[in-house]
């Protein structure tokens, strides 16, 4: 089975073709693929098939490294989307993958580089039941109470500002993060960002993704930092937030519709095929 590992600002995942696939791709299967030292090691999986769907140059499904499926991830978007440029689906500069989310529309701008329309950010869903129309509320974890900001990108993001880069830093993520994603508030669990301003038109965001952990960066977590810095009056010009991560940067632009499109680069690091050993060792796993 033929796999490649592609990686953007440190988000690794690997790019697995369907018709590479001897068996389906379960939970405890992506589990096994994405252990360090037993597998592959990464942020999880990319599973990409041809799509039947008239006008759509791929299906992608995202899985995260503990088996979940996500419904989205800007990163994991992104190193599909320079995969199928580069491997040869497509020679368009603009063109549409299906994903659990739905339609996303990325455009091609460099070697590495494109630009993704994310669609439009919503301030209510399914993942947050309780809440009110414009998405903010409190909770507490870690004996602390929390001002939130819930946004939906494809998947659930709870965004938390804090005061100045220095309390950002002091954070203990992985103490307070999973209290956070798991708390009751959210039936379905969700990604959390913490954010700082730097200037109106950027912030410094940590992330604490949904079946993860905190990672070095997060696509739709930057997403969902910049609406909620936008709707707190951020921004710069045409809405636009430079988001820093411990992996580097993105760009997203955010309309006054809440419509946003995300900027940033995708970069394969290498490719490999799983041993038979491997392979009977993930045959026997259900």
């Amino acid at each position: 089975m033929k796999f490649e590992k592609w990686q953007a600002l440190g988000n690794d995942y690997l790019i697995v073709e369907a018709a590479e696939l001897p068996f389906p791709l379960t939970g405890p299967r992506v589990a096994k693929l994405c252990a360090g030292h037993f597998g592959i090691e990464s942020d999880g999986v990319l599973l990409l098939a041809p799509s039947e769907r008239p006008g759509y140059v791929a299906d992608l499904r995202i899985f995260n490294p503990d088996g979940s499926e996500a419904e989205l991830s800007g990163n994991g978007a992104r190193e599909a989307i320079m995969y199928l440029r580069q491997r040869g689906w497509t020679d368009a500069d603009t063109f549409s993958i299906h994903t659990v989310a739905g339609e996303i529309r990325p455009t091609i701008t460099g070697p590495s580089t494109c630009r993704v329309d994310m669609g439009r950010a919503k301030l209510t869903s399914k993942d947050f039941p309780g809440g009110p129309p414009d998405g903010s509320a409190t909770l507490t974890a870690d004996g602390i109470e929390w001002a939130f900001q819930h946004v939906s990108i494809g998947n659930p993001q709870c965004a938390i500002a804090v005061g100045s880069e220095e309390e950002l830093a002091a954070l203990d993520l992985p103490a307070i993060g999973s209290a956070i994603e798991r708390n009751e508030l959210f039936p379905n669990r969700t990604n959390v960002s913490w954010y700082a301003e730097l200037a109106p038109d950027r912030i410094r965001a940590r992330i604490f993704e949904r079946g993860v952990g905190e990672t070095l960066s997060s696509g739709t977590g930057a997403t969902g930092a910049a609406v909620a810095h936008v709707l707190r009056g951020g921004g710069g010009e045409d809405g636009l937030v430079t988001v820093l991560l411990d992996g580097g940067e993105l760009d997203v632009e955010v309309a006054e519709d809440l419509h946003v499109n995300l900027t940033g680069w995708a970069v394969p690091v290498f490719a490999g095929v799983l041993s038979a050993d491997f392979l009977k060792e993930l045959h026997a796993t259900e």
